[in-house]
């Protein structure tokens, strides 16, 4: 795994240049260097089961949702969106909106480095044996049939853990959209991204928390913004509040 120290705009694009291949990749943002690539569901101690939590949720959040999810994915991506543990782990195509999410809390972390991961989810889906020989960057949708062990009603029954796979969901809201989002997800087996096969698809660029608040502002001159990738009116209000201070 290559792993470089950048301090600003300009050498993070200049550490991508050198270390991509051309090849389809994604990004995701840490605002502690420490963390490792492990969904928020799996972080933590023995609590509720995915499905557990996916039931509670949908009883609640049945009701209060214009349009309700017909698939477990769907519910999955709706608990994920508010916060709620799941298998999921969101990633971006785009590396300055990686970077924003790494250093945004510059001020509430002052003394912790930050980190952008970056993925190659061909190489991270190899290890998964899912891979398309007739088409080379072929990642699949989570409306694939290679996709079904990983849903929800398919894990009790699984005997054989799986190893976690990047995959692509409809953007079928604003934020999705708005940020480039893409997802990688889990089976049953608690295993770091960073840890799958040889670690050949993975690569981390460490921010010196030094430098945490001046590549915010570059990002902030680049037009990356909250109301950019959360375009919601609760950005605006928090926007107009921070104005006001």
């Amino acid at each position: 795994m290559i792993e470089r120290e950048v301090k600003n705009v300009a050498a993070f694009l200049e550490a991508l240049r050198a270390d991509l291949d051309g090849n389809t990749t994604w990004y995701r943002g840490h605002s502690d260097a420490s963390w490792s690539l492990m969904p928020g569901i799996m972080r933590g101690g023995a609590g509720l089961s995915e499905g557990s939590s996916l039931a509670r949720f949908k009883q609640s959040a049945a009701m209060l949702t214009e349009r309700l999810p017909t698939t477990s994915f769907d519910w999955t991506f709706l608990m994920q969106h508010y916060g709620v543990p799941t298998r999921l782990l969101d990633w971006s195509e785009s590396p300055l909106v990686a970077m924003f999410f790494a250093v945004e809390s510059y001020n509430k972390n002052p003394g912790v480095d930050a980190a952008v991961w970056c993925l190659k989810p061909v190489g991270l889906n190899k290890n998964a044996n899912l891979s398309d020989p007739s088409e080379p960057q072929y990642i699949p949708s989570f409306d694939d049939d290679e996709l079904k062990p990983y849903a929800a009603e398919s894990l009790r029954a699984s005997r054989v853990p799986l190893l976690p796979v990047a995959t692509i969901a409809t953007r079928n809201n604003a934020r999705i959209q708005a940020q480039l989002g893409t997802f990688t997800v889990h089976h049953t087996q608690r295993i770091a991204i960073e840890d799958v096969g040889d670690r050949s698809h993975v690569i981390r660029y460490r921010i010196p928390h030094a430098c945490k608040e001046g590549l915010f502002k570059e990002l902030k001159l680049l037009g990356l913004t909250q109301f950019s990738l959360f375009p919601e009116l609760t950005s605006v209000g928090a926007i107009l509040r921070e104005m006001m201070r």
